[in-house]
């Protein structure tokens, strides 16, 4: 009972098959950019049926062009992200002045000097 042996040529190397569909990081990242993720989930906290505090996460990764073509450009109106915004915010410029005001303040009221002498409790309720 002969079986036949299969012989490889002992100075051929053996191949090594790769996959020819390799995605890099940068790949995935630019679907991703270019064609958006979303996740959502909700986090429920109860004790005995009676819920306590329920948060939704709503996440939208995408770029801002994907995003804009979706009609997400809250950051451009955002008085908070947008500079040329916060100057016109009533509210900034209310607390500007305000600033100012108690800088001036601080400025016209002389330093007070600690007393070498330790305060009495007496002194105090005189």
């Amino acid at each position: 009972m002969n079986t036949p042996q299969l012989a490889t040529p002992p100075n051929r190397p053996r191949s090594i098959t790769h996959g020819t569909s390799s995605a890099t990081l940068a790949d995935v990242l630019e679907r991703i950019l270019d064609k958006g993720l979303v996740i959502a989930g909700d986090i429920k906290v109860k004790i005995v049926d009676i819920e306590l505090l329920t948060i939704q996460i709503r996440l939208l990764i995408c770029s801002v062009d994907k995003a804009r073509e979706m009609g997400i450009d809250w950051w451009s109106s955002s008085p908070y992200l947008n500079p040329k915004l916060a100057a016109e915010n009533p509210q900034a410029q209310a607390l500007s002045a305000r600033i100012e005001r108690l800088e001036a303040l601080q400025q016209t009221q002389p330093v007070l000097q600690p007393s070498a002498a330790p305060v009495q409790r007496d002194q105090l309720l005189s």
